[in-house]
Order: C-alpha cells, then sequence, then structure tokens
C-alpha cells in the first residue's frame, strides 16, 4: 500500500493545527479603552503531535483494499504570559503569574522582597555609622 494515506493523514491535522495556532494565539488583537491606552494579549503556545498507521493483510499477494488504520493526534497548550501596555508617552510590559503551587514556590517567590529588605537595613546601619 502507498504510504500517501498516512502523510495525508498527517497533512490534515497539521493543517488543523496550523488553523488554531495563528499568530492571533500568540500576539492576540489589541484591546482600547477609552482613556487611551491599548492592552495587547501575548501567550505561550505549546502543542505536540503524534501519528501512525499500519497497513492489513501483509501475508497476502496483494492488500484487499481499505486495509490501512492509521490515526493522529494532536493536542495545544495556551498560557497567558503578559499584556503590552501602550498610553500615550508610555509603553510597559504587565506580566501575568500564575499562583504559587507549593508552599516553597510561595517562599521561593518572596525572597528578592526579603534581600532587599535586609540590603536596605544593612545600608541604613552604613549610613548611621558614617555619621557618627
Amino acid at each position: 500500500m502507498e504510504n500517501r494515506q498516512i502523510s495525508e493523514l498527517m497533512e490534515t491535522s497539521m493543517q488543523k493545527i496550523k488553523e488554531m495556532i495563528g499568530a492571533n494565539a500568540i500576539v492576540g488583537d489589541p484591546i482600547s479603552t477609552g482613556d487611551g491606552t491599548t492592552l495587547v494579549p501575548v501567550s505561550k503556545v505549546s502543542f505536540g503531535f503524534a501519528g501512525g498507521g499500519t497497513e492489513f493483510g501483509k501475508k497476502e499477494p496483494k492488500p484487499s483494499p481499505g486495509s490501512f488504520g492509521g490515526g493522529t493526534g494532536a493536542g495545544v497548550h495556551i498560557t497567558p504570559i503578559c499584556f503590552i501596555v501602550t498610553k500615550k508617552d508610555s509603553v510597559e510590559i504587565l506580566y501575568i503569574t500564575p499562583p504559587a503551587r507549593t508552599p516553597l514556590d510561595s517562599i521561593i517567590e518572596k525572597v528578592p522582597g526579603v534581600i532587599d529588605r535586609f540590603t536596605e537595613m544593612f545600608d541604613k546601619g552604613k549610613s548611621e555609622d558614617e555619621a557618627e
């Protein structure tokens, strides 16, 4: 049997994935507000794809028509990452962070703030020592 059937399955599946994941899935359509602010959503897109097939009746000299079995599958995962916020004179990125999944994740997220506080305390202590 020709390899054409599995190729057709794969081409059809890839075309459907391409239709689902366009450029708008990654960088969305701009959203304008009344005060002149524009938000542009940005997402991360991941996908997986698998396909396979087989011919039945290989022991026969000529495989019977329709003796092909095959299938394809795909999965798509879209995760919002941030918004690009444009105002009259500025552009900034507003990140979307997922909630902490474990207590350790929560602690790790707070470490930079704790380090900043210690740094401020030590800097303040140094400047008081220098003033004396």
